[in-house]
């Protein structure tokens, strides 16, 4: 049972360090796609400086035998040698720290791309999790370091490994008995360490999202955003003590994990010294004996306190290892996120794809958001033909704004299929896609750019061009805002940046409907409540354009304001995740009981 058991103990301990180094050939991969001339040098100084240790000890012990000797120009002569491969060794070492720092800072900048461009191909749904936005967290924490620390610590166990073969091959002509001591020694506090290294891993995983909540208080509390209304409703109090209450705990966790670490690393060190002290008085009781020289004494010396010491730093190396790898896990855990958007069809097959309808079709359409059990919508079926506008009439969370986001591709529907001149949405070319669709959403963006930057990338190739700018700032009933900057389309908004503008709600509201007009070779135009913000003459004059920019293209617009709703080809009422009514304005002001007939005379009361 005994043999059973241990062999169960050795096997899970082989599968423990296979599964913990498993990133080590990755990460060894990025940093050479990184920069594989900084690779090949970093190896080279590597093994020259993992064989110079050698022979400066080699040399010490020459040295002093020629001293004994009583050898003077031979003494001389091996001081100089010495003195020259100590300079080499210096600048051996020197260069490899440059190109470590190099490839360091260079890896680094490349891993946070890497983990960008794998956030912009995540869907809006990933975005909605809180576990997705945990795993950003966990691969950005410490990303630009872990990689090449990684590298390095491979290399410097590589290095470690040579020159400790090295030491124990000039040991073990004194005594093999040292070299396993030596070895044992070492083991327990490498052991240890890693043990604290998985425990530090668990700790910050563990308080992933507490880490994001601590991030998100000191955003609140130090951007123009929230200023206003943390100062008004007095909120400075309730945040910060909330965030010195997760840095409280964030100390108290690190301290006793480092106060626990430091102490066995104490206890453990005494034993690799106590070993050393103990073959130390063993070789100088040789020497006194005279069964060995002077010379020889100091290159055993020499040998196990370095043979010591690289075997000591190889084991760190492999329990830094150990730990990049546990980090490293949440990098490659972000990177294979799976993303449930297709695209089977290619953009050069799909340039050539005749279509059969043109129009947007809603076939039985059901969704539900993820982790939710009740339908956002239900049972759609809809279509909306080319060149007709549609309003989207309904109360908040009724699913107009879902809607919106299924035409967009933001999500996929859950059941049912939405079509697209006849052809699945989900099958479309990203780049085709979108380039047919303008849209403003009610939670615009406001950028820290110029104006001409915050309109222009409605369409970026067009955001030097100064008629399609200047175009779409009036379209979007914004002239009369940029006539009053001081640099016109050139001045910086917001306050992040030297000299910024900051411009009220309604203000910033044109600027995003002026960026919605960019695209002019766009046919589908959706505007989600995006005058929520303007009065009830901005707003109109808004959709008298709209209207009039739009003739012949698809549009569907979503807004509570009816005057505005009534401009509408055709008005769908959405109840409860359903399509409740669907028409003209005329026709369903006609329905006894209809729900638009009901809205509609409630808000006209308000006007009264």
């Amino acid at each position: 049972m005994t043999k059973f058991s241990g062999f169960f103990q050795t096997t899970k301990l082989v599968e423990t360090l296979r599964v913990s180094f498993q990133y080590s050939l990755p990460s060894l991969g990025l940093a050479w796609r990184s920069s594989k001339k900084l690779c090949v040098l970093v190896a080279t100084l590597t093994l020259i400086a993992s064989g110079l240790p050698l022979v400066i000890a080699y040399i010490s012990k020459v040295i002093i035998d020629a001293i004994v000797a009583k050898t003077v120009s031979a003494s001389l002569a091996w001081v100089c040698i010495e003195g020259a491969v100590v300079i080499i060794q210096t600048g051996v070492l020197r260069f490899l720290f440059l190109c470590q720092s190099l490839l360091g800072a260079k890896l680094g900048a490349d891993v946070n791309i890497l983990i960008l461009e794998k956030a912009v191909t995540l869907n809006l749904s990933h975005f909605e999790d809180s576990e997705v936005y945990d795993q950003l967290t966990r691969a950005r924490q410490q990303a630009s370091v872990r990689p090449v620390a990684m590298v390095t610590d491979t290399l410097q166990l590589v290095q470690n490994t040579l020159t400790f073969f090295g030491y124990v091959g000039l040991l073990f002509s004194c005594s093999p008995w040292m070299v396993c001591g030596l070895i044992l020694a070492a083991i327990p506090a490498t052991v240890s360490e890693m043990r604290f290294s998985n425990s530090a891993f668990r700790l910050r995983n563990r308080r992933s999202p507490d880490t994001r909540r601590l991030n998100y208080l000191e955003y609140v509390l130090a951007t123009d955003e929230h200023v206003k209304e943390v100062k008004v409703l007095g909120l400075s109090e309730l945040f910060l003590g909330r965030y010195k209450a997760l840095a409280r705990q964030f100390y108290s966790e690190d301290k006793t994990l480092s106060v626990q670490r430091s102490k066995w690393s104490y206890f453990l060190s005494l034993l690799a010294t106590g070993t050393f002290y103990t073959c130390y008085g063993f070789l100088a009781l040789w020497t006194a004996l005279a069964k060995i020289t002077l010379g020889q004494l100091t290159l055993y010396i020499m040998a196990f306190r370095h043979g010591q010491q690289t075997f000591q730093t190889g084991l760190t190396a492999v329990g830094n290892m150990y730990e990049g790898n546990l980090y490293m896990s949440n990098l490659f855990t972000f990177l294979s996120i799976p993303t449930s958007i297709k695209e089977p069809i290619s953009a050069t097959n799909f340039l050539s794809t005749e279509f059969f309808e043109y129009g947007i079709r809603f076939e039985d359409v059901g969704f539900q958001y993820p982790g939710k059990t009740n339908w956002a919508l239900r049972h759609i079926s809809l279509f909306i033909p080319k060149g007709q506008s549609l309003a989207l009439v309904g109360h908040n969370g009724a699913g107009k704004s879902t809607l919106i986001k299924l035409i967009l591709r933001l999500y996929s529907p859950t059941e049912g299929r939405i079509l697209l001149d006849g052809i699945d949405i989900r099958h479309w070319p990203s780049d085709h896609l979108y380039k047919r669709m303008g849209v403003v959403f009610q939670d615009f963006n406001q950028y820290q750019l110029t104006v001409r930057e915050n309109v222009g990338v409605g369409s970026v190739p067009d955001m030097s061009n100064d008629t399609r700018v200047k175009s779409s700032i009036e379209r979007g009933g914004a002239d009369p805002v940029i006539e009053e900057l001081p640099q016109g389309i050139e001045t910086q908004l917001g306050r992040w940046f030297n000299a910024g503008m900051e411009l009220s709600g309604g203000q910033w509201q044109k600027i995003a409907l002026s960026r919605g007009f960019m695209r002019e070779d766009a046919d589908i135009l959706i505007l989600d409540e995006p005058t929520a913000a303007l009065d009830a003459e901005a707003e109109q004059a808004v959709f008298q354009r709209f209207s009039t920019l739009t003739k012949g293209k698809t549009s569907l617009l979503i807004s509570h304001r009816f005057p505005t709703v009534r401009m509408a080809d055709r008005i769908v009422v959405i109840e409860g995740g359903q399509i409740l009514e669907e028409g003209t304005h005329e026709t369903l002001m006609q329905k006894q009981n209809g729900r638009y007939a009901h809205l509609f005379t409630l808000q006209a009361q308000g006007y009264l």
